[in-house]
């Protein structure tokens, strides 16, 4: 019998061991089932990447062919940029914000005006999404382009400002007969962001230099102080009168006679256009087809050749086998300390790192410098004036070209160039500085119930954190950092611009002036555009021959695809939408720190 039982004791032990097995045998097949699993789906993942790589850069290096008697159309409502993303296809444009560049609009319309197989251009924009300096750059090479003596024609259901001021090139300006006329004028309108940090109980302090750095106003003020207002309306009416002229110029309409216009709305109707000689006739989009095919001599039942900017720009190449080269650098956006990426800003370290290659290449004569720059950190724009510095001392002309703006740091890296292009309408100057510091202590402490202690080794150790007002003393090192800082930046404008530091500061101040006037007070030498930069460059160098470079590289469209991280700022600009700067003003009392040499504002105009 004790046989009997140590068998069954054996047995079930056997059992035990069995479900054991069996459930460890489970468990790590499933394991290796889940394992094998997750690298067959990568595997076929990165099979599927690699197919849509291989499919979308074989569609971006597709040749567009040319018909004869073809006609360029121009469609501009989207944002323009200074340079075009590049993506093989068009919906990925419209996920990037549909942006183009203004690189290739220029580049496009010098390459049509040559082409014999492009007749003319049909201009269908109503709005154009970009500021009155690259506005004004469009115009002058749709200008240029007329020279040819090649038409152009426009149309629209309604025209924006900008958009008419474009079609004003045109032979023959047309539009819907149940569209409208925005012509009015232009305003400029600041948020200002008192009330709120007020009833949030922020305390902004602030440390400025110059009567008209008004920057800082919407932190300080509930409205627009008399300094402000001043250089805002001279500014205002600068930018207006250059379109206005243009337009009076164009559609021979004096100049009095379309601010009478715009000040009664009196176009906004288009048979009021019509009868004021704004437009030339009222049609549909179905009757455009049947006018450019009369132009082109067509036929009814022959098809009318169209071509996009976007599959134009894909026959253009630069056929230059020159060994000389002229580097055209763009500095674009906000200026910043540090690293970043270059398609996103101005980051002085990562940007000497692109500037210091083009003036190390033997081959490259001169540097032009594009900016486009409301400014940023004053340190980070005397790192790259220094850079500028550098450059000239290794023999490299360097001229400035600039955009919308090349405003406080971006006037302070543009001041030590061989000489400066600017629009009539860009706007530069705003030589002044400021520091900005808010106190959370009664936001914390009052709104969310939240207090603050410690413990200090010195008297000013937690100087700057933002949990309590600045005293005296830390106020007084903010102001003696801000003058220096002042002090060394109308140096560096009187060195560059050959001008007395007095004359400098009379006229500084932190003063925004249109390019028009900054030409007077000789803070820039020329009016012209990029193209007239580049041959100023070249001439400068005494270089005939010559191959354009651009710094900094651009990323690939795959990497742009990859690259999610300004998605979720993309994400709420288009959900609020003009807002959009109320989270900007809010955020950039949060985040900046250090002096800055900035704009007064963030200016939007229609």
């Amino acid at each position: 019998m004790s046989e009997d039982l140590s068998n069954q004791q054996v047995q079930i032990v056997e059992k035990t061991e069995s479900r054991t097995r069996k459930f460890w045998r489970v468990v790590f097949g499933s394991m290796l089932g889940f394992f094998f699993s997750i690298i067959l789906v990568s595997l076929l993942y990165m099979v599927m990447l690699i197919s849509m790589i291989a499919t979308f850069s074989a569609a971006s290096k597709e040749t567009t062919s040319i018909k004869n008697n073809s006609v360029l159309l121009l469609n501009f409502d989207q944002s323009i940029s200074e340079r075009t993303v590049d993506m093989p296809f068009d919906m990925f444009g419209n996920y990037y914000g549909g942006q183009i560049g203004l690189n290739d609009i220029l580049a496009s319309l010098k390459a049509a005006a040559n082409d014999p197989k492009i007749k003319g251009i049909y201009l269908n924009s109503s709005n154009v999404g970009a500021s009155p300096a690259t506005v004004k750059e469009i115009h002058d090479a749709l200008a240029n382009f007329k020279k040819s003596g090649k038409f152009i024609y426009a149309y629209s259901d309604a025209y924006s400002q900008n958009g008419y001021y474009l079609a004003t090139l045109a032979d023959k300006i047309l539009i819907n007969p149940a569209g409208m006329l925005d012509f009015r004028g232009y305003a400029f309108q600041i948020m200002f962001y008192k009330g709120l940090l007020d009833k949030l109980d922020v305390d902004v302090q602030v440390i400025r230099h110059g009567q008209f750095k008004s920057a800082v106003e919407p932190y300080i003020l509930d409205k627009m102080s008399d300094a402000n207002k001043e250089q805002m309306t001279v500014l205002s009416n600068t930018l207006w009168e250059t379109i206005v002229k243009d337009i009076a110029a164009a559609r021979n309409i004096s100049v009095d006679s379309l601010n009478a216009i715009a000040d009664g709305m009196l176009c906004s109707m288009p048979n009021d256009a019509l009868r004021l000689g704004m437009v030339d006739q009222l049609a549909y989009p179905g009757d455009m087809e049947k006018i450019l095919k009369a132009k082109l001599n067509l036929g009814e039942k022959e098809d009318l050749n169209l071509i996009g900017l976007s599959k134009y720009k894909k026959t253009i190449s630069d056929n230059s086998k020159a060994s000389d080269k002229i580097a055209v650098v763009y500095a674009t956006g906000e200026i910043s300390d540090g690293k970043g990426d270059n398609s996103r800003g101005i980051y002085s370290e990562s940007f000497i790192k692109e500037f210091k290659k083009a003036y190390k290449d033997k081959d490259v004569k001169a540097i032009v410098l594009r900016v486009n720059s409301p400014g940023g950190s004053a340190l980070a724009s005397e790192n790259i004036w220094r850079e500028i510095e550098n450059a000239k001392k290794a023999g490299k002309i360097v001229v400035t070209s600039m955009s919308d703006y090349a405003a406080s740091g971006g006037y302070y890296i543009s001041c030590n160039s061989n000489y400066i292009f600017a629009q009539p309408n860009t706007l530069t100057g705003s030589i002044g500085v400021f520091g900005m510091i808010p106190s959370f202590q009664n936001f914390l402490k009052n709104k969310l119930g939240v207090t603050v202690d410690g413990v200090m080794s010195n008297k000013h150790a937690d100087f700057g954190r933002g949990f309590r007002p600045l005293d005296e003393t830390e106020t007084a090192v903010m102001q003696a950092s801000v003058e220096q800082t002042y002090g060394l930046f109308t140096k560096r404008v009187a060195d560059g611009r050959k001008l007395d530091v007095a004359y400098v500061d009379s006229i500084g101040q932190g003063r925004v002036w249109a390019g028009k006037d900054a030409l007077k007070l000789g803070l820039v030498d020329k009016l012209g555009s990029l193209d007239d930069a580049i041959a100023k460059a070249a001439n400068l160098a005494n270089v005939n021959n010559y191959s354009l470079v651009y710094y900094p590289k651009q990323k690939s469209w795959y990497e742009m695809l990859f690259n999610n991280k300004d998605d979720v700022d993309a994400a709420i600009r288009a959900k609020l939408g003009q807002l959009y700067f109320t989270y900007e003003g809010i955020d950039r009392v949060l985040n900046r720190q250090g002096v800055q040499a900035r704009m007064p504002m963030e200016i939007y105009i229609q």
